[in-house]
């Protein structure tokens, strides 16, 4: 069952399921990707970047955004349909990060690990060394 909340685009009440907006927003969303879809799917436009689309379009940059994010607008069909890494802004096609902040993060992950591996093996060496305290007769 759906609980009760407002509408983030036009404020209505509704009851929110599947979708997280309501039924009238949801109609003027998808009148939008049937503008765009026809836009971009005509053979001349189909290298359009989204600003491209969103100035022949008239529809919010922020939708067009929407649909390529959520593989509607499939960027293999359209290669121009990018948007910007969260991390470094550079265009990307799927995903949230491009290949090379991936790339970073991951390295960064492997060095923390062997930073902690040899923590622990340091930390084991100390723990089996054993000191004796106690008077020792030698050289003088």
């Amino acid at each position: 069952m759906g609980e009760l909340a407002n509408c983030p685009r036009c404020n209505a009440l509704f009851v929110k399921s599947v979708k997280s907006i309501c039924d009238a927003c949801y109609k003027k969303e998808e009148e939008a990707y049937d503008l765009v879809y026809k836009f971009i799917s005509k053979k001349k436009n189909r290298t359009s970047s989204i600003d491209e689309v969103v100035e022949a379009t008239g529809v919010e940059k922020d939708l067009v955004l929407k649909f390529v994010k959520e593989k509607r607008l499939r960027a293999g069909d359209f290669p121009n349909l990018t948007y910007d890494c969260e991390k470094c802004g550079a265009p990307i096609q799927e995903g949230k990060i491009c290949s090379s902040c991936a790339s970073g993060i991951q390295n960064d992950l492997e060095r923390e690990k062997n930073i902690e591996e040899v923590q622990q093996k340091n930390s084991r060496d100390r723990n089996h060394t054993y000191y004796s305290v106690g008077n020792f007769k030698g050289k003088s």
